[in-house]
């Protein structure tokens, strides 16, 4: 289990070009929202990850209706890792109904760029590609809390109409990311 430190609110969203489980190549300019951008690190096989994604594909789903633009990123070494494997991020993205880019990030370059440290692990940028939320999805764990606070949806809501996310942020929490050695 891993707890992410929080990147400089304001810092400057970097962009990239990373291939994605359709085929296509996706940069960030591609998938940002009218209103902001969320870039998520997740992966197929941290219990984290397993525990959420449903709670993330909704929120994102939502999100989208506020002008938010999503994209996942799968930051892990697949080799080591074969469950995050190219093909079963396919799988995957196909039992969670994923309705936005799920791509990898094969030379973990962009995670690096993004100083990534968990899956999952959520950057909220504002319409200028300022981060402005480097928080938790919620207040859940490996299990759901009834009635808990949508931490991520409120700061992307936030952002979306202010611009700014709030000052409070409770970091994320999963499994490390997989580097490669």
């Amino acid at each position: 289990m891993m707890k992410n430190k929080t990147h400089a609110i304001g810092w400057k969203v970097s962009d990239f070009a990373l291939p994605g489980i359709d085929g296509k190549t996706y940069s960030l300019a591609e998938v940002r929202g009218p209103k902001g951008t969320l870039v998520v690190f997740l992966c197929n096989h941290c219990p984290y990850v397993k525990a959420s994604i449903n709670r993330i594909v909704a929120e994102v789903n939502a999100l989208r209706g506020i002008g938010i633009g999503t994209i996942a990123i799968m930051p892990n070494d697949a080799e080591a890792y074969p469950e995050d494997s190219f093909d079963n991020m396919k799988a995957f993205a196909a039992r969670h109904d994923f309705t936005f880019p799920y791509v990898i990030d094969t030379n973990q370059e962009v995670a690096r760029a993004y100083d990534a440290q968990c899956t999952p692990d959520f950057f909220g940028f504002n319409a200028q590609g300022e981060l402005q939320y480097r928080g938790r999805l919620d207040a859940s764990r490996m299990t759901p809390i009834p009635n808990a606070r949508h931490d991520l949806f409120e700061a992307m809501k936030q952002i979306a109409e202010t611009g700014r996310g709030p000052k409070e942020q409770i970091p994320s929490m999963g499994c490390s990311i997989k580097w490669k050695h």
